[in-house]
């Protein structure tokens, strides 16, 4: 089946979720895509990284999207899905950045670290405190968890997103928000023989 029929055969059509991102006229399409989704985007990146590397990251997604759009396939999935993946892929090139950024600096206790990335580091250990309680999930069970909160993404787009199907996630949805919510759920005082303790 060529791209043209997969992309009928998808129903897509001038202004849904699938659009034709490879047509001569590429500037409506991709300034709709900007204006459907930007906003989204960056919500999604600015909860995971803070808000000034949101800005960079969203730019660099639809960069990338314009670069890519040949890959984009829009019989396997929603274009907004397809955004996503490319916002999760780099948020994981950020982070890796970062962390060899920030170790460097660490052996380096002379150097001036400049106010515009202090900002930034600021930034992604604020974000990092609203995620702390996540520090013990994979990494994938993380990105489903925040793609679906804070993405807002359904199981077939998460999965398309990560390329696992749609049960998948829902099973390891179902498994972090047990996790998450027997770390939440206060125990009770014991005493030392194992007796509870009444006020």
């Amino acid at each position: 089946m060529t791209r043209a029929e997969r992309y009928a055969a998808a129903g897509a059509v001038d202004g849904d979720d699938r659009p034709d991102s490879c047509g001569h006229d590429l500037q409506p399409v991709f300034q709709s895509l900007f204006d459907r989704h930007a906003r989204d985007v960056r919500r999604y990146l600015a909860s995971r990284a803070g808000p000034t590397v949101a800005d960079d990251l969203v730019s660099d997604t639809f960069l990338i999207a314009l670069q890519r759009r040949a890959s984009y396939d829009p019989a396997r999935a929603g274009v907004r899905a397809w955004l996503f993946g490319i916002a999760t892929n780099l948020l994981r090139q950020h982070a890796r950045a970062e962390s060899r950024y920030l170790r460097t600096a660490a052996r380096d206790q002379g150097a001036q670290i400049a106010r515009g990335h202090a900002d930034r580091v600021a930034d992604q250990v604020d974000a990092e405190a609203r995620v702390r309680e996540l520090a013990g999930l994979a990494p994938g069970d993380r990105d489903v968890l925040l793609l679906a909160s804070w993405g807002e993404l359904d199981a077939s787009e998460i999965g398309a997103v990560l390329d696992i199907p749609a049960g998948t996630v829902r099973s390891r949805l179902h498994r972090v928000r047990q996790q998450l919510r027997a770390r939440a759920t206060p125990r009770a005082p014991h005493s030392l023989e194992g007796e509870r303790i009444d006020d």
